[in-house]
């Protein structure tokens, strides 16, 4: 366990980076504006409880080149990659041409992760695998983003996802084997159907991606306490999961059980690897 301070305390057990499992994934600037200052700080308090960084809604296409990169920069001096976020999606629209030169300038700028998201894209699986594929050669990790829900990612209202309809959780399982067969790294899902403008959660599917693809492979959108309280009351504090940059403390004091509400307060556990103690 990283260095804190009160470490006589005793806390649910947390392997060090790099993890593998339990991993968290902070929003980078996007809903919050913020910049290196802001994310520095951000780091230098809790940066060891942070395993990449998830740039949302294509918004480092409205940043300089130079200001990207030194988000990146500063993201891996703290050992935490950084991920894309979506918006392949937008550029899916340009033909391969502009995805080729999407994933160059993404590598320059130090990016090492692609989300491959098809919230709003009808998407065959083959092709899912060939993106999939085509980041791996382009010396990159490959994180396809998949739903139960068409349309999800936009901030669509309630009323406005329920009029699309839901996928069938199945389809979600089977393209993701194909997806990590074809070489991605893990399948981040999406909250909206499961978690988010849905009334009551729909925590079957939930049991039916980690039955079908292993909790190791996925990792959950979960920028709600509730929602997050939720996964690792159920799932165990090594659930990977994607919230908001202003709450890494918040889940990591649940994840060690340190502190909790009336459900979790001092019940979450992890035993150590046998050399680990």
């Amino acid at each position: 366990m990283a260095e804190t301070s009160f470490d006589f305390i005793p806390r649910a057990y947390r392997p060090d980076k790099p993890r593998s499992v339990g991993v968290t994934e902070i929003r980078g600037p996007y809903y919050a504006t913020y910049g290196t200052r802001h994310l520095a700080d951000v780091l230098d308090v809790a940066g060891q409880w942070v395993d990449g960084v998830k740039w949302a809604g294509g918004s480092f296409a409205l940043l300089p080149r130079e200001q990207v990169r030194a988000l990146s920069d500063l993201a891996h001096k703290h050992d935490a990659y950084v991920s894309s976020g979506g918006w392949i999606e937008t550029v899916l629209r340009y033909g391969p041409e502009a995805v080729d030169r999407y994933l160059a300038e993404a590598k320059e700028v130090g990016f090492d992760v692609i989300e491959i998201s098809t919230g709003f894209l009808s998407m065959p699986t083959s092709s899912l695998v060939r993106l999939v594929e085509r980041v791996r050669r382009a010396g990159l990790k490959a994180k396809p983003e998949l739903g139960i829900q068409f349309g999800s990612g936009g901030d669509s209202t309630e009323a406005e996802l329920a009029a699309e309809g839901k996928k069938d959780v199945g389809d979600l399982v089977n393209r993701g084997r194909q997806a990590l067969d074809a070489g991605a790294d893990i399948i981040m899902i999406e909250s909206e159907g499961i978690t988010e403008n849905v009334a009551p959660w729909n925590t079957g599917a939930v049991a039916a991606i980690i039955n079908g693809l292993g909790l190791e492979n996925v990792m959950f959108e979960a920028a709600d306490p509730l929602v997050f309280e939720w996964y690792v009351k159920n799932y165990g504090n090594e659930v990977n999961l994607f919230v908001d940059h202003s709450q890494i403390l918040q889940l990591e004091g649940l994840r060690q059980n340190i502190w909790g509400n009336k459900s979790t307060w001092g019940r979450i556990a992890n035993v150590p690897p046998l050399d680990e103690g």
